[in-house]
């Protein structure tokens, strides 16, 4: 199984980095993972904002010289993994720029004139690691479940993946959020996952 790691946090002394190190760690003691590249958006200077003028066409988005090597990366693994803090209810700006631009029509998902397009990334499956200040309940009752919605039903079950795992951990910011538990069982659930 190849494995894409995005990371989406500016400060390598964060949290989202510890758990970034946990799905390292436990990736390369799992047999069944052969392969794991990280995609650091922040150190990689991903520019997030999209640009469509007389030059640079939306429709063409999908075929952007750019943002070829991001493609490639999202086409050659089998498993995504995204980890970010919720911001404000949301994935930060910066990882909600690479899945407008990544995530085009063309590339990711083809129009078919119905009701629903077809996604042309099948057979991928997705982990969402995410962090907040609020408890975990939070996005669930007072936001409608918002991130987890947007992320799988307005993304990735439109282009085609239909297997989205959630860790969505609350209370980051306490003293008593249980980091060393969440953390651990990021690193498990790497070391053993088979798909």
């Amino acid at each position: 199984m190849k494995t894409l790691v995005v990371y989406t946090h500016p400060n390598h002394q964060s949290l989202c980095y510890s758990f970034l190190q946990k799905v390292m760690e436990g990736s390369g003691e799992n047999p069944n993972i052969e392969e794991v590249k990280v995609l650091d958006l922040y150190e990689e200077r991903f520019n997030p904002v999209l640009v469509f003028n007389e030059h640079k066409r939306r429709r063409d988005m999908h075929a952007d010289p750019a943002l070829e090597k991001y493609r490639e990366q999202l086409l050659w693994a089998d498993k995504i993994v995204f980890v970010y803090p919720i911001w404000w209810g949301r994935p930060p700006a910066m990882l909600m720029g690479y899945i407008d631009q990544m995530f085009a029509s063309g590339f990711a998902y083809k129009d078919k004139g119905g009701l629903l397009p077809e996604g042309l990334l099948k057979g991928k499956s997705v982990v969402c690691i995410s962090t907040m200040k609020g408890p975990a309940f939070y996005p669930l009752y007072w936001l409608n479940n918002a991130h987890k919605v947007l992320m799988k039903k307005a993304l990735f079950q439109y282009v085609g993946i239909k297997d989205v795992k959630f860790f969505e951990f609350g209370s980051m910011e306490s003293s008593k959020g249980k980091h060393g538990e969440k953390l651990n069982k990021v690193y498990r659930y790497f070391k053993t996952v088979t798909r």
